[in-house]
């Protein structure tokens, strides 16, 4: 393959496993391999669990291409293809039923891998991701030969990106998206055992894998990992105790919920207000600015609430991010797609106040939303009297906002609530008199068409709500 070294752009998030790295190449997702690591993808491409796996959509398309030289011009051994994911999404951007999913599914292939004779060295939510509401396990560089006598090498990470946020989420009622948010490498065990004190201790999962790990780690803090696989060899310590001990986390994964508390958004469609003509008017105004030129690619739906717009979106584009600030909510709404087998809808639970930031490594080993973004049709409906009074964003920051999450030539559909509508007065009820005399409609327009070109308006029967379709750069 002769590609220029420049033409290579590396991944950010793919540094921390020296044998190989991930790069791209135009729309390819390019993964290079050293020696070791090429021999390993040799023997594991010709296994049935991993062929079957791969047919079953569970690990992501791969094959192999003729290599390539990468920008620091280290000649890797082989240089796998992989399937370009619709959109990447962070662990923390998930909802308790898609961490759990993600955590079955990345058990399920530890599962399959070990009687073939492989393992995965890595146990990190990261190495997930969704084609909609269908997870996908996208680190095949992970998958190496067990040596008998050693434990799942991924333990820690899966402890600390997947079964402690369930744990917590799960047992005590505590969201866990800050948690993961504020860290990259997941929740400590040290973090996590002052919570669990008392009766708490006892609870399922608790005692073996929070308790015991804590003290096995702090037992062994000294040692070398080579200490340690020695001492396990030496007790016994088998591929079938590391199968068994894979099938105990995944009962007790499955066994893991949580009962959503009530939430004001959770009935939003019968508590916000709409008549039935606004509803009819809105969604044709909606389906109109959809199929208004080329089929989008992607569509970002901000503040989805119940899926209901997201799922007209999904009939007219390949993708849909559907994005609410509430897990119960997108919990709810993730559990109704899942059930419909609806693969086009990803839902995603972010405050658009406060979206994802870059993180990691220099902040940018996991990208940010915005940097994730590119959107062909943003939808914002119901939204910007939320910003805008709820939050005290500036009209003008919120449509600049909006117009960042575009790719060149998108279009914005987007709904501004009048001062006098129900739901703005009893925003508005809750601030100091006087405090945003700039949210009124003509000044709204007015900063849309700065950025981008209003290419339909229409009022809604109720006549205190406003529909756009705007051109971002038109």
């Amino acid at each position: 393959m002769a590609i220029s070294p420049t033409d290579l752009r590396p991944e950010p998030g793919s540094f921390r496993d020296p044998a190989n790295r991930v790069f791209h190449l135009g729309h390819d997702v390019l993964r290079g391999l050293d020696a070791g690591a090429a021999a390993h993808w040799r023997a594991l491409a010709g296994t049935e669990f991993f062929t079957t796996l791969l047919a079953d959509g569970k690990v992501c398309g791969t094959e192999a291409v003729d290599p390539v030289e990468v920008p620091d011009g280290v000649p890797w051994a082989a240089v796998l293809r992989h399937e370009r994911i619709p959109f990447v999404s962070h662990p923390y951007e998930w909802s308790f039923t898609m961490l759990r999913d993600a955590a079955l599914l990345h058990l399920e292939i530890l599962r399959a891998a070990l009687p073939a004779g492989f393992t995965i060295k890595d146990g990190s939510a990261y190495n997930l991701q969704w084609r909609g509401t269908e997870p996908v396990f996208i680190d095949v560089g992970s998958f190496e030969p067990v040596r008998d006598g050693e434990p799942w090498a991924g333990y820690r990470q899966f402890c600390q990106t997947l079964l402690y946020p369930l744990l917590l989420t799960a047992h005590l009622g505590v969201d866990f998206q800050p948690w993961l948010r504020a860290r990259v490498d997941g929740i400590e065990a040290d973090q996590l055992r002052p919570l669990f004190r008392g009766v708490r201790r006892l609870l399922p999962g608790v005692p073996t894998h929070l308790h015991l790990h804590g003290a096995m780690q702090s037992r062994h803090a000294e040692a070398t990992t080579t200490d340690v696989r020695a001492q396990l060899r030496a007790a016994g310590y088998s591929r079938e105790l590391a199968l068994a001990t894979v099938r105990g986390i995944e009962k007790l994964v499955r066994r893991l919920d949580r009962t959503p508390a009530a939430s004001h958004w959770a009935d939003y469609q019968r508590t916000c207000g709409y008549s039935a003509q606004d509803r009819a008017g809105k969604e044709q105004f909606v389906t109109a600015a959809l199929t208004d030129g080329s089929r989008p690619a992607l569509v970002l739906d901000l503040g989805a609430n119940d899926g209901r717009y997201a799922r007209l979106a999904a009939r007219h584009a390949d993708r849909v991010v559907a994005v609410e600030q509430d897990p119960a909510v997108v919990d709810t709404l993730y559990r109704a797609l899942r059930a419909e087998g609806e693969r086009r809808i990803l839902p995603l639970v972010m405050d658009l106040a406060d979206p994802s930031p870059g993180g990691g490594w220099r902040g940018v080993e996991r990208a940010s939303f915005a940097d994730r973004a590119a959107a062909d049709v943003v939808l914002a409906l119901a939204l910007v009297h939320h910003l805008a009074i709820g939050r005290n964003v500036p009209l003008a920051e919120v449509v600049t906002w909006l117009a960042d999450l575009c790719a060149p030539g998108a279009r914005i559909v987007v709904e501004f609530v009048h001062p006098e509508d129900p739901m703005a007065r009893r925003l508005l009820a809750n601030k100091p008199e006087g405090l945003f005399p700039d949210y009124r409609r003509e000044e709204f327009e007015r900063v849309l068409a700065a950025r981008c070109r209003i290419a339909r308006r229409e009022d809604l029967p109720s006549g205190t709500r406003t529909l756009y379709t705007a051109v971002v750069g038109g």
